[in-house]
């Protein structure tokens, strides 16, 4: 099993970041920050002539890197009560992936992958995060992709997390399935 962490927070060595190291403790990952990179965000091509075009930037890139997992674990700040905007684009960008030529067959290989998520966030997130997760089961679904869990986690401010035992048991249940 290889396992890909695709990271969306943008700050280095956050909350998120923090408490994903405790699911993946001892495993071989690849780490993939997306804030590393340069996603611009899709320009929605499907219906016109022509469909999607080209787009400079670092996303291929990224979507090679992660296809060579059959395990992702997406790890995001709670923002807003959903995903971080770099997550969001680097998903958003899949509709275009569906139909690009250099991935043929994209959505049938992200069938075959298992995708775990790890999110954090200060107001609530253990009721106010579960829309993001419903929201993540939507995506694997659509993608064929099987959803293996999840953990929550409360933190607001740099550090937090240490504090909160209940998210830090999980994740840590979570590496041993």
């Amino acid at each position: 099993m290889s396992i890909a962490v695709i990271y969306g927070s943008t700050r280095l060595h956050g909350n998120t970041e923090q408490l994903t190291e405790y699911v993946i403790k001892g495993l071989e990952v690849e780490k993939i920050f997306l804030r590393d990179f340069l996603i611009q965000p899709i320009d929605d091509r499907r219906h016109t002539e022509g469909g999607f075009q080209p787009v400079d930037d670092d996303y291929s890139v990224l979507v090679e890197r992660m296809m060579k997992h059959d395990t992702f674990i997406f790890a995001t700040p709670i923002y807003w009560y959903s995903m971080s905007g770099t997550m969001k684009n680097f998903i958003d960008r899949w509709s275009h992936t569906m139909r690009d030529e250099k991935f043929p067959g994209f959505k049938k290989q992200l069938g075959t992958k298992k995708a775990y998520v790890v999110a954090v966030g200060g107001d609530n997130p253990y009721l106010k995060g579960l829309p993001l997760i419903q929201q993540f089961n939507y995506i694997f679904e659509f993608m064929g992709i099987s959803f293996g869990g999840y953990v929550l986690g409360k933190a607001g401010r740099p550090g937090d997390i240490s504090e909160d035992t209940a998210a830090i048991s999980a994740a840590v249940n979570l590496m041993r399935k």
